[in-house]
């Protein structure tokens, strides 16, 4: 095993390897999008059943994270990545040689329970091993550019393994990943842990869990029962109830799995926010995309991922350049609400879509926007709100990022999905017609949906222009707190004015 000095020595190799394994993460919500018509078709399940492939996986994910990332602060952040590698491995090895739609979503299933004991690992190994400023602006940088546009990445992956290979391939490639980054994690990562193992706050984490898994489960079924169905309302309520009573059983626990310091300051907040809104846009945009270019462009699987490059080169030159320069310069208050502006002008274009509308002049331009204003988004939001986090709390504190994404993303594709779908039903009736009525519909429903998530990132920047606060006021924080009690809102903004020192 390596000791620190060592592991700080490799830190870019075990930056890569983490960010692999983000990777691997990440696509996984989006390269099963392409390939599921395929695997419907060679399984023979229902249109009825499709939507929990996607689901399984977001449920379980989503609803574990905060549990995963006070497992891997507990018992060590190497043993909780690896395992959460192999656990996923052998997951997408049972979902390639699926023979039956029960055994794909099963294995769905605990691909998600996996990833909530990665995510967070991989997260918080970045938090505690990048410490000086300009190394972590860097690594942040990469690592939110793998963030945001892992999505993208695994609709051209997907497009390329569905159309040369086999659906079942988009499941098998993830063992290749996992090998990888599990090879990479025994050789250059340690396995921190505290000195001594305080107990699980077990009560939270059933009480959290199955919060989240009420809000998500809820709105999945919103699409196809309807707002009003008891299928729909009933894990709604639930999930806030049981929310409500995680935050309280959290202020009074000794030691809670969410402590309430690492949320307690309006900066940490904002960031965690600003990551669940990137959340929603790029899941539904990426999504509703996706069917226009397919379904009402006639766009190839390899055609459509690849359609997306533009977006992917626009998030990776984003990200690094707000990491390493616009944010130590300007604060995360200009930097991340100039990134909710420019999505809003990229949604605003393709708010404007029709069935006629090219790439070239009604997407591209969009997309190379979504691109540049997630990258100013993503990356700094991470940076902030991982920033003054204590290392004890480095796992739970990495794994809020990875809910509010999750969460954010499964939240806005299932209100997105309802908005659309009622929305073209209605152009439908009104509209009577052939096959070129229902393009019409469809795109009708897609620029709605698009224009729902314009309206967010207007309400993203005027959050983030008001709540965040502004370079002059860090300043005055961090003088405050060499004179001062600590305090949450001292702890982090005295360690993000290091950070843009």
């Amino acid at each position: 095993m390596l000791n620190s000095q060592q592991r700080n020595d490799h830190r870019w190799l075990l930056l890569f390897f983490v960010s692999l394994a983000q990777l691997m993460v990440v696509l996984d919500a989006t390269i099963v999008n392409i390939a599921l018509p395929s695997a419907q078709a060679d399984l023979g399940f229902g249109d009825s059943q499709r939507q929990w492939i996607v689901t399984a996986y977001a449920l379980a994910f989503g609803s574990l994270l905060l549990l995963g990332g006070r497992i891997g602060d507990l018992f060590g952040r190497k043993r909780t990545f690896i395992g959460g590698l192999a656990g996923f491995a052998i997951a997408s090895a049972v979902g390639g040689a699926a023979p039956s739609f029960a055994v794909l979503a099963t294995s769905r299933a605990v691909q998600g329970v996996a990833a909530a004991m990665l995510a967070p690992a991989a997260l918080s190994t970045l938090v505690t091993t990048f410490r000086d400023p300009r190394d972590r602006s860097k690594a942040f940088g990469i690592f939110g550019s793998v963030a945001v546009g892992g999505g993208a990445v695994g609709l051209i992956l997907g497009g390329v393994l569905t159309e040369y290979l086999s659906w079942r391939w988009c499941m098998y490639v993830n063992v290749v990943f996992a090998a990888v980054a599990a090879a990479g994690a025994l050789l250059y990562m340690t396995n921190e842990r505290p000195s001594e193992r305080p107990r699980i706050d077990w009560t939270g984490a059933a009480l959290g869990s199955l919060g989240l898994f009420g809000l998500v489960f809820g709105l999945s079924r919103a699409e196809t029962e309807g707002w009003t169905s008891p299928l729909t309302i009933g894990p709604l309520v639930a999930g806030v109830v049981l929310l409500a009573l995680f935050a309280a059983a959290e202020a009074r626990v000794a030691g809670p799995l969410l402590p309430l310091r690492v949320v307690a300051d309006r900066t940490r907040a904002a960031a965690y926010a600003s990551v669940a809104i990137a959340g929603v846009a790029i899941f539904g945009v990426t999504l509703f995309l996706t069917y226009y270019l397919q379904v009402v462009k006639g766009f190839s699987p390899v055609s459509c991922g690849l359609a997306f490059l533009p977006m992917m080169g626009g998030i990776a030159i984003s990200s690094n350049l707000s990491s390493i320069v616009t944010l130590p310069r300007f604060g995360p208050r200009v930097v991340i609400t100039i990134g909710m502006t420019v999505n809003l002008v990229s949604l605003s274009i393709l708010g404007r879509l029709e069935v006629g509308s090219g790439y070239a002049s009604g997407v591209l331009p969009a997309l190379l926007l979504l691109g540049l204003g997630m990258g100013m988004i993503m990356a700094p939001a991470i940076n902030t709100a991982t920033a003054g986090v204590q290392p004890r709390d480095a796992g739970v504190g990495s794994a809020l990022v990875s809910t509010m994404q999750q969460v954010g993303g499964s939240i806005g594709t299932a209100v997105l999905s309802t908005v659309a779908a009622s929305t073209a039903s209605g152009y439908l009736s009104s509209h009577p017609g052939g096959a070129h009525a229902a393009a019409a519909a469809a795109t009708h429903g897609y620029i709605v949906a698009f224009w729902v998530v314009a309206g967010l990132f207007v309400a993203g920047a005027v959050m983030c222009a008001t709540v965040f606060p502004s370079k002059a006021r860090i300043a005055e924080i961090r003088a405050a707190a060499h004179t001062t009690a600590p305090s949450p809102e001292n702890e982090v903004m005295a360690e993000m004015t290091i950070e843009m020192a």
